[in-house]
């Protein structure tokens, strides 16, 4: 795993952890991981574009679990500072869905 793969990893890491207290005790054991890139056959119910993130929810014994698409989110910004916040928007929208409230709940007004 190269130097980049890490610092994103690590980032995913960093801001995923600022959701913990709104996932409270029920989603708790919700997994968060970094993949590349998305698929190439998305499922039949998704959009037809690049995805830069997807939610796969509990089932039987598996836990929830986010996945982000590193090289996609990189491609879209520019920065450090950029892409932390598109992280941070990109998992607000799954946790969102995860829990049923709005992703602009989950986020501090800008």
């Amino acid at each position: 795993m190269g130097p980049r793969r890490e610092r994103f990893d690590d980032l995913v890491i960093e801001v995923a952890s600022g959701f913990d207290a709104v996932l409270g005790e029920r989603y708790a054991d919700t997994e968060f991981a970094v993949e590349d890139v998305p698929p190439s056959d998305p499922a039949p119910w998704e959009e037809r574009r690049v995805l830069l993130g997807r939610l796969f929810p509990a089932s039987g014994r598996l836990p929830a679990r986010i996945v982000l698409y590193r090289r996609p989110i990189e491609a879209r910004t520019s920065d450090g500072s950029e892409r932390a916040e598109l992280v941070r928007e990109v998992l607000a929208e799954h946790i969102a869905a995860l829990l049923g409230v709005a992703p602009e709940d989950l986020l501090p007004p800008t």
